[in-house]
C-alpha cells in the first residue's frame, strides 16, 4: 500500500472524528469538559472503554508477543475482570457519594493536601509516560511506512498527530471523548475482524479451519504453572486484578468517563458490561497473533527482529491491499484513542489537584482560560516524552508500560487501600516520602531477586508488593484513630 493511500485513510478517519467533535462540543463549558454534564449514556462509555483500554499496544504488541509469551496474557486479562468488578462495587460508590470530579480529591478529604498532590503526581507521571509509550508505538509504525519514505522527520509527524488530537479535544473534553471513543472502538475491532478475513483468504481457510489452526498451534498455551517464572498463573491472575484496580479504578483517565454517567447504577452497569467483553476481545488479538506467525511460517517469510513489527510488516507488505486497509483502520483508531482522553484527564487532575482550581473560586471565564493553557501544556509535554521514547527505543513496549505501572501505581494502591480499609489517620506530611521510598525498595528487589530469592523473578506482582510497602509505611507513621469525618470513605 502506498504512503499516499495510507495517509488518505488516516485523513478520512480524522474528518469523521472532527465531525463528531463539532457536534458534541457545541455550547460545551467547563461542566461538559470535566463531567460531560453527567449525561453520558452508560452503553457508550462501556463500548468506548474498549478502544481506550486496549489502544495501539494491544493492537500491535499483543499479537507480536504470541511467539514468546503464547497466550499467557489471558491469565492477566482474567484477573482484570475480577479487578473491574471490585471497581464497580467498591470504588465507584465512594466516588459518586463524594461527588468527585478528580478522584484524588478523596485523598485530601481522608488525609490532607499533601496526599492529594502526591496521588495526583503519581497519576500525572504514570499516564503521561504510558500515553507517550502507546502513542510512540503506533506513530513509529506510521513513520516507517509513510513519513520515512517522504523524508519527513519523526518529530514533525508526531507533532501533527498531537495537533490533530488537540483539535477535537480542546473544547468538548469528556463530553466529546465519550462519543469519539465509541467511534474509535468500532474501527479498532473492525480492523481486527477484517485482518482475520484477509489472512483466511490468503491461506484458503474456512472459519473451522481458522479455529483449528489457532487451537492446534504451539503458541496457544494459556496456563503456566512454574512458580518461579513471570508467566506463573497466580502471579498473572492476581497481578491482573490489581493492575485493573489501580490503572482503572485509581486512575483519573479511566474514572472520569465513568463519573460522567447519569447515576452510580449506570456507571456500574457500564463496568459490568465492559468486564464481560474483555476476555473475548483479547482472545481475538491473541488469535490474530497466532495466525500471523502461522502465515509467516507457511509462506517462508523471515520474521522481523522486533515482535512489534510483525503485524504491520505482514499487513502492509505481504497480505495485499485489503489487509493493509484493515490494518490502517485499526491502527488509526488505536493511535487517536491512545492519547485523546489522556490530555483531558491530565488537564483535569492538574487543574483540580495541583492548581486547586475549585478552591480558588475562579470565574467561569478564568477557569476556561486556565484549562486551555493546561491542555496545551500537556500536549507539549506529551510530544517531548514521545521524542524521549524515540531516543530510548525498546522492543516489547507493553511490558515496559506494565512494569512502569508497578512502580508508579503501587503508591496509589497503598494510599487508597489505607484510606478505605483502616480508621487510622496517616501523617499527611510524611506521605510523599513514603510513596517515593516504596518504589525505590521495589526496584532494588526486582534487580536482585534472582540472586537473593533462589532464582525467583518478579513479574507484574511487583505492583502488589509496592502497594503493600506503601500501606505499611503509612500504618507505622499514622495515629491510632482518625478524626471523625462523615465522608472519610474508610470502611468500618
Amino acid at each position: 500500500m502506498s504512503p499516499a493511500a495510507i495517509l488518505t485513510c488516516i485523513a478520512a478517519y480524522f474528518c469523521f472524528l472532527l465531525a463528531i467533535a463539532w457536534w458534541t462540543s457545541r455550547g460545551a463549558g467547563n461542566e461538559a469538559y470535566f463531567r460531560g454534564n453527567h449525561a453520558s449514556p452508560w452503553y457508550a462509555v462501556a463500548f468506548g472503554l474498549i478502544g481506550d483500554s486496549l489502544s495501539g499496544v494491544t493492537f500491535i504488541s499483543v499479537p507480536g508477543q504470541v511467539a514468546t509469551a503464547k497466550f499467557a496474557y489471558l491469565q492477566l486479562v482474567a484477573g482484570n475482570v475480577l479487578g473491574f468488578l471490585v471497581i464497580a462495587q467498591v470504588l465507584l460508590p465512594l466516588y459518586y457519594r463524594l461527588n468527585l470530579t478528580s478522584i484524588y480529591s478523596y485523598l485530601r478529604t481522608r488525609f490532607g493536601p499533601c496526599s492529594q498532590k502526591v496521588g495526583s503526581g503519581f497519576f500525572l507521571l504514570s499516564r503521561l509516560l504510558g500515553a507517550a509509550a502507546r502513542l510512540y508505538l503506533t506513530a513509529s509504525v506510521i513513520q516507517v511506512f509513510v513519513f520515512d519514505k517522504w523524508r519527513v522527520p519523526f518529530w514533525v509527524s508526531v507533532s501533527g498527530i498531537i495537533l490533530l488530537i488537540l483539535l477535537y479535544t480542546y473544547r468538548g473534553g469528556i463530553k466529546t471523548l465519550v462519543w469519539t471513543d465509541t467511534f474509535q472502538s468500532t474501527f479498532l475491532l473492525l480492523g481486527v475482524g477484517l485482518s482475520f478475513v484477509a489472512i483466511a483468504r490468503e491461506l484458503n481457510l474456512s472459519v473451522a479451519g481458522l479455529c483449528d489452526t489457532i487451537t492446534n498451534s504451539p503458541h496457544s498455551q494459556v496456563f503456566f504453572w512454574d512458580w518461579r517464572e513471570k508467566s506463573y498463573f497466580w502471579k498473572q491472575f492476581l497481578s491482573g486484578a490489581f493492575i485493573a484496580i489501580v490503572m482503572n479504578g485509581l486512575d483519573q483517565n479511566m474514572m472520569q468517563k465513568n463519573l460522567s454517567c447519569r447515576s452510580l447504577a449506570e456507571a456500574q452497569r457500564n463496568l459490568w458490561a465492559f468486564a464481560g467483553v474483555l476476555i473475548p476481545v483479547n482472545v481475538l488479538f491473541l488469535s490474530l497473533g497466532t495466525l500471523l506467525y502461522h502465515y509467516a511460517l507457511t509462506k517462508g517469510i523471515t520474521l522481523p527482529s522486533k515482535t512489534d513489527q510483525l503485524f504491520p510488516m505482514l499487513a502492509l507488505q505481504q497480505l495485499g491491499t485489503f489487509a493493509a486497509v484493515a490494518f490502517i483502520i485499526g491502527l488509526t483508531a488505536a493511535t487517536f484513542s491512545s492519547a485523546d482522553s489522556v490530555l483531558t484527564t491530565l488537564t483535569t487532575s492538574f487543574c483540580i489537584d495541583v492548581l486547586d482550581m475549585d478552591g480558588r473560586q475562579l470565574s467561569d471565564g478564568e477557569q476556561t482560560r486556565l484549562r486551555h493553557r493546561t491542555h496545551l501544556l500537556f500536549a507539549g509535554l506529551l510530544l517531548l516524552v514521545i521524542l524521549g521514547f524515540r531516543a530510548l527505543n525498546s522492543d516489547a513496549i507493553i511490558n515496559a508500560i506494565f512494569k512502569l505501572a508497578g512502580y508508579t501505581y503501587g503508591p496509589l494502591l497503598g494510599l487508597f487501600a489505607f484510606g478505605l480499609f483502616t480508621q487510622r489517620q496517616a501523617n499527611d506530611r510524611l506521605a510523599p516520602g513514603i510513596c517515593l521510598l516504596s518504589p525505590a525498595i521495589c526496584f532494588g528487589l526486582d534487580q536482585n531477586s534472582a540472586a537473593w530469592l533462589r532464582g525467583y523473578q518478579f513479574g507484574f506482582e511487583l505492583l502488589m508488593l509496592n502497594g503493600l510497602l506503601t500501606f505499611a509505611g503509612l500504618w507505622f507513621t499514622s495515629q491510632p484513630k482518625a478524626p471523625p469525618c462523615k465522608e472519610s470513605g474508610a470502611v468500618a
